[in-house]
């Protein structure tokens, strides 16, 4: 068993920073979950990051990079050099063997077959003087994947070490990012995954520009406020909802259009009752219900998304990662960690029962440093 030290790092729809961590893996069922950090990005760069989303959506090849893109590039790639190198400063007796580099994301079109994260795998090697696995997800789409969601590996291989004490097989990840996404985790054979639906995005969206905060803070203006089924329901219309699984969503597939008219506390609480319902209703695609739902992601400190999972989870016991002995924060950067060592060692990142593609496939490019 040849075990390797990964740094996996990740900025995701979200777009509130970078978030950093640590894992030990052979890229199989050994997976050590080492320390992390969190480097928050300010407030005018995080509106940059959004006003290049408009700009992403004139792209047609993957590699053009028109108006800021390019700039804003290289400023992502050398933020996540810095993070890196602040993090190895704080932790001197760590000894990391590669980087997994994510990138943003500012458009994902599997239709078209093309997703475009921002982020220079040969800047990041130079800079931080480590290998570097990147562009995850082109492979999985010229074998015809969605290319997204990609944690599912990363999930199946913590699900194998749960307590027992937690319950029996099927287990549901549940990652509420900016976009929801679920892992179908049976006790034999592959995962089973998907985009869900809006996670904290629309919510994020109403807050900022109905009320200027960036976030709803732990669920506070939606506690204020009201469901609006009609709504709710009105979201649960769209079309996305009836397509077969694999499926993949980009930030901006669901828009603030439906609930335009709301006060502030209701739109937020409604909104919540949004992502919640588009999870439950991603049961109907699993083989069968899950007896375990783990929540991670920003998502889960939103009480009213949770109660509403719970609430309707149909006796199936509904827990935060942290209940599970997991970080929920530093999943998803774990899971890049765990990629990276899949990659170099040629194992599939995805299966057809994950993004679609036609075979298991393995993906990224590994950069060395000049």
């Amino acid at each position: 068993m040849s075990l390797k030290c990964a740094i996996g790092l990740m900025s995701g729809t979200s777009m509130d920073g970078i978030d950093l961590a640590v894992v030990t893996t052979d890229g199989e069922a050994e997976v050590q979950r080492g320390p992390g950090s969190f480097t928050a990005y300010e407030a005018s760069f995080r509106r940059r990051i959004e006003a290049a989303l408009d700009d992403a959506r004139t792209i047609d090849k993957r590699e053009e990079r028109p108006g800021d893109l390019e700039e804003l590039e290289r400023e992502i790639t050398l933020r996540h050099a810095e993070a890196v190198k602040k993090f190895l400063a704080d932790h001197p007796q760590l000894r990391a063997e590669l980087l997994g580099f994510h990138g943003q994301t500012v458009l994902h079109r599997p239709e078209r077959g093309v997703t475009v994260q921002l982020g220079d795998g040969a800047l990041l090697a130079k800079e931080t003087g480590l290998p570097v696995v990147h562009d995850m997800r082109a492979n999985d789409m010229a074998h015809g994947g969605q290319g997204a969601p990609l944690v599912p590996a990363y999930h199946a291989a913590l699900a194998k070490s749960l307590p027992e004490a937690l319950g029996e097989f099927p287990v549901c990840f549940v990652n509420i990012g900016g976009i929801s996404n679920v892992t179908f985790v049976p006790a034999a054979g592959d995962p089973v995954a998907f985009d869900s639906g809006p996670g904290n995005t629309l919510i994020d969206q109403w807050v900022s520009r109905e009320g200027g905060v960036p976030f709803d803070a732990d669920g506070m203006i939606a506690s204020e406020g009201g469901v609006v089924a009609s709504v709710v329901a009105s979201y649960l219309e769209s079309p996305f909802f009836g397509r077969a699984a694999p499926k993949s969503l980009d930030r901006n597939d669901f828009t603030l259009d439906r609930i335009s008219g709301l006060e502030l506390a209701d739109g937020a609480r409604t909104l919540a009752a949004v992502s919640a319902q588009a999870i439950l209703a991603a049961a109907t695609q699993m083989p069968e219900q899950p007896r375990l739902w783990i929540i991670c992601g920003g998502g889960r400190r939103n009480p009213h998304i949770v109660g509403d999972l719970r609430a309707g989870a149909k006796g199936a016991q509904v827990i935060l990662a942290e209940d599970a002995g997991l970080d929920g924060d530093a999943m998803e950067a774990e899971a890049w960690a765990y990629l990276a060592v899949r990659s170099v060692k040629g194992l599939p990142l995805t299966f057809p029962t994950t993004t679609g593609c036609r075979e298991p496939v393995t993906g990224g490019v590994l950069t060395m440093p000049a």
